[in-house]
C-alpha cells in the first residue's frame, strides 16, 4: 500500500471568511470527512468554521499508530500535509493561526497531536483517544504495554507555551495504551503547553464528553 496524494476538504460551521474561530477534524480509520464534521456541529458554536480532511480510503495509514517509524512512512507525511492544508485553508479565509485548534479521533486524534506538536502557534490541540506517533524509534525491546511495540523517541523542539492540548483515553484502550497517553501529555508539557490527560475508567475507544467539553471551552476563549 503507497501513501496517497493530498486529501480533500470538506467544509461545515460558520463562513471562514466570517468566523470567530476555525477548527480543523481529522477523522478516524474508517471514518470520513462528513462523519467528523458532525462532531463540529454538536459543539453549537455558529460562529466557528469547520474544514475536515478525508484520508483516501478512509483511513490515514494501514497499520498502528505504535508501529516502528518506517512503516509508518511516507503515510504520516502524507496525514500531516493534508493537516496542513486545512489549516492553510482557513488561514487563506482570513483566520489566524492563533484562532484555530485541531481536534481529531483514534486514528485521526494522533495525527492532530502530531501536526500540533511539529507545528506550534495553534489555538488549540485535541486528541480524543489519542497518543503522539513519534519522531523516532527509541530502541529497546518490545513492551508489553504498548501492545508488543517498542518505544518510541517523542523529541519535539517547538515552544508550545501556554497551548491549551487535550489528550483522552480509557483505561482499556484496544487502541491507544494508556502508557503512550501518559507519555503524549507529558511530551506537550515539556513544550510548555497547558496539556491535560482526561482518563475515562473501564474499557473503550470513543469521544467522550470530557472531550468535548473541554473542545467547546476552548473554542469559546
Amino acid at each position: 500500500m503507497q501513501a496517497q496524494s493530498q486529501a480533500p476538504l470538506s467544509f461545515g460551521g460558520a463562513a471562514p471568511d466570517k468566523a470567530r474561530m476555525g477548527l480543523v477534524l481529522v477523522h478516524g480509520r474508517g471514518g470520513s470527512a462528513r462523519d467528523i464534521l458532525g462532531l463540529g456541529e454538536a459543539l453549537g458554536l455558529p460562529d466557528v468554521a469547520c474544514v475536515a480532511p478525508e484520508a483516501p480510503g478512509h483511513s490515514w495509514w494501514p497499520t498502528s499508530f505504535l508501529a516502528p517509524i518506517a512503516e509508518m512512512q511516507p503515510f504520516l507525511d502524507a496525514g500531516l500535509a493534508s493537516v496542513a492544508a486545512a489549516v492553510a485553508a482557513l488561514e487563506d479565509a482570513g483566520l489566524a493561526r492563533d484562532r484555530i485548534a485541531v481536534a481529531g479521533f483514534s486514528q485521526g486524534g494522533c495525527l492532530a497531536l502530531e501536526y500540533g506538536a511539529r507545528n506550534p502557534g495553534l489555538a488549540g490541540v485535541f486528541g480524543l483517544s489519542a497518543g503522539l506517533v513519534g519522531t523516532a524509534d527509541a530502541g529497546g525491546a518490545p513492551d508489553h504495554a504498548l501492545r508488543g511495540f517498542a518505544d518510541k523517541r517523542l523529541d519535539y523542539d517547538g515552544d508550545l507555551t501556554g497551548t491549551p492540548v487535550t489528550i483522552t483515553v480509557h483505561e482499556a484502550d484496544p487502541h491507544i495504551p494508556l502508557k503512550r497517553a501518559r507519555e503524549s501529555a507529558a511530551a506537550f508539557r515539556a513544550m510548555g503547553a497547558d496539556a491535560g490527560l482526561e482518563i475515562t475508567p473501564g474499557a473503550g475507544h470513543g469521544i467522550t464528553q470530557a472531550g468535548v467539553t473541554r473542545l467547546r471551552a476552548v473554542l469559546n476563549r
